[in-house]
């Protein structure tokens, strides 16, 4: 029985670790750049879009090209927090991946 609980103990260990994990993600933000910096987005840990900085210089482009920049600044930032929240399981799951586990990004 004693292999029993201490399965259990480090079943709960990970799963503290997990919610710090995820408290941690939270409060990451990432900024992805287009167009030399003339496009800035922020994304939250979430994936949730906090700020978007378009540089007046490029408003008078082609409106099919300002919307092409934000979708780069858009996939920059995706990809910049993919990595970040990767980076973030690994450091609670001792760089072992949990199976089945997947953040929506």
């Amino acid at each position: 029985m004693t292999d029993f609980s201490k399965i259990l103990d480090k079943a709960k260990e990970l799963e503290n670790k997990m919610k710090e994990g995820q408290e941690k993600i939270k409060n990451i933000t990432v900024t992805g750049i287009s167009g030399g910096g003339s496009v800035k987005l922020t994304l939250n840990g979430e994936g949730e879009m906090i700020n978007l900085d378009i540089s007046s210089k490029i408003l008078n482009e082609d409106k099919a090209i300002v919307e092409d920049l934000i979708k780069a600044a858009h996939n920059n930032a995706k990809s910049q927090l993919k990595s970040k929240t990767s980076e973030e399981i690994s450091k609670v799951t001792g760089g072992f991946g949990v199976p089945g586990f997947k953040w929506p990004l």
